[in-house]
């Protein structure tokens, strides 16, 4: 065996362990991959010393007879979100560029002690700000996937584009993603691969460069579920320097895996059937609720009746908190500086914010400073929240009647690069089915489907009650046995 790039998470976990190959020949294996895949633009920047580093030590630890972590010998792609002590982390933003963070982020960090390497950091929408990786100060990441019959340039998805083309592309066999409003799960279906958005709290916000406090979660981005298990395992776990963070025991989901759904009810939203939904997604949907009957599942209809209200409170809440957060980008500390001579300090603010910040995340300042200004307050941002809790009380009103909920990921399969970028609205669009859960904090996957008349990949979604990853994971196993998903991007780069 010589082609590692086709292995995944556990494939690796276990054949490292077994002996039957080394850390080192499988991260020279994937730093080759990532070297040969610049056209995909998928990593702003690349460390292959590091995941040789981090190889060599599991081969060490192996030969000395030591007991070796949940990801011996995996070289994985992190999201440049996550700050990586001495490499470069700038949230795909100018106004980071060259910053190199003194400390690491608790899962990263989670991830190295799990022996994981790492392979680069991954582009996605600046400040994870976007739904199709056009916003990134350093270009665009092209899909590995076409649509049949053309050479157009496909969207992978947003904000963690990077690592969802990253993993469809064989170029890494799993990465790290955030998910405010769909940010994992939405380029994972664009790109027929898996990614779990947690309960919110379940990992660590702590070293994650901030968008929405209270809605940013990471999570894993995988080809399988069994992968997205054991990346979440490593990725999970209290941290008292995180006071969102929940206090309890990481579960093992991994070896609490099973696709049988006997006595389980599957929740089926009447309000997700919402006009402009593509056909095939519709027929995919279809499709996922027989192959959960398969598995002794029982469907059942369900009512989240503040659907329609969750993308527009989203959409005010989530900019009022990165007006918030991103307010710490002034120039005086780190990152970029321009301070035009003469200028005052008032001055050098607004030269910095200009220069460093891209269109999208001005735009998303300013509706959020906007709804937080003394007199709209009361009427945006707090009738926001109240419509947030409605949309939570839906879900537990909803989850009295089944176990899971069982939904398409996304409106539509992926788009051309280029399609949505001069209409914001259509692009916020792409979030609706997705940001129910981010709102509500639950835990949510998205697990491939089928592919369309395009040859695109489209992805289901299942949403589970808080702390449930385990039920969700399980119905995502159910699906991804049934649907048998094998179809894999031709290789173009």
């Amino acid at each position: 065996m010589n082609d590692f790039t086709n292995l995944g998470v556990k494939a690796i976990r276990d054949g490292v362990a077994g002996g039957d190959f080394s850390a080192r020949e499988v991260a020279e294996a994937f730093n080759a991959a990532v070297a040969g895949a610049a056209e995909l633009n998928a990593f702003i920047l690349t460390t292959p010393d590091h995941a040789l580093a981090a190889a060599e030590r599991v081969d060490a630890d192996r030969a000395a007879g030591k007991p070796l972590g949940k990801l011996a010998g995996v070289p994985i792609g992190m999201k440049d979100l996550f700050a990586t002590r001495g490499v470069q982390t700038t949230a795909a933003s100018h106004i980071l560029e060259g910053f190199e963070p003194e400390y690491e982020s608790t899962v990263s960090q989670n991830l190295w002690n799990a022996g994981a390497g790492m392979l680069g950091k991954l582009n996605l929408d600046q400040f994870a700000m976007g739904s199709s990786n056009e916003t990134s100060y350093f270009g665009n990441v092209s899909s590995p996937w076409r649509k049949e019959g053309t050479n157009a340039a496909m969207s992978p998805g947003g904000s963690s584009g990077g690592s969802s083309a990253a993993v469809s592309a064989r170029i890494a066999p799993a990465a790290t993603g955030t998910d405010t409003g769909g940010s994992i799960r939405q380029p994972a279906a664009f790109t027929g691969i898996c990614g779990i958005k947690p309960t919110y709290g379940l990992c660590s916000r702590w070293g994650v460069v901030a968008f929405a406090s209270s809605l940013d979660q990471a999570g894993p981005m995988a080809r399988d579920v069994t992968d997205c298990a054991i990346m979440l395992e490593a990725m999970a776990g209290f941290d008292p320097k995180d006071a969102t963070s929940l206090d309890m025991p990481v579960p093992a989901w991994e070896a609490g895996l099973d696709a049988d759904l006997r006595g389980k009810k599957v929740g089926i939203p009447r309000e997700y059937r919402m006009d402009g939904t593509d056909p095939e997604i519709l027929d995919s949907w279809e499709r996922g609720k027989e192959w959960l009957r398969d598995a002794g599942a029982e469907i059942v209809e369900v009512s989240l009746p503040h659907t329609k209200y969750a993308l527009p409170a989203y959409y005010i809440v989530a900019p009022a908190e990165a007006s918030s957060n991103l307010a710490r980008y002034d120039g005086v500390r780190y990152g970029m500086r321009e301070l035009p001579e003469g200028a005052g300090l008032q001055d050098m603010y607004a030269a910095t914010r200009a220069a460093g910040f891209g269109d999208e995340v001005k735009r998303r300042i300013l509706i959020g400073t906007y709804v937080l200004s003394a007199g709209f307050y009361d009427a945006y941002y707090n009738q926001a929240q109240k419509v947030r809790a409605l949309v939570s009380r839906d879900f537990n009103e909803a989850f009295k009647q089944c176990d899971v909920i069982l939904a398409p990921t996304t409106p539509t399969a992926s788009f051309p690069l280029g399609e949505m970028s001069d209409d914001p609205l259509a692009m916020y669009l792409n979030d609706v089915f997705a940001v129910p859960a981010s709102l509500a904090g639950l835990p949510a996957m998205s697990v491939p489907a089928m592919t369309n008349k395009d040859g695109l990949p489209l992805g289901l979604q299942l949403v589970g009650k808080a702390f449930d990853e385990q039920g969700v994971l399980n119905a995502g196993l159910a699906i991804e046995q049934r649907a048998g998903f094998s179809a894999r991007p031709e290789k173009w780069w």
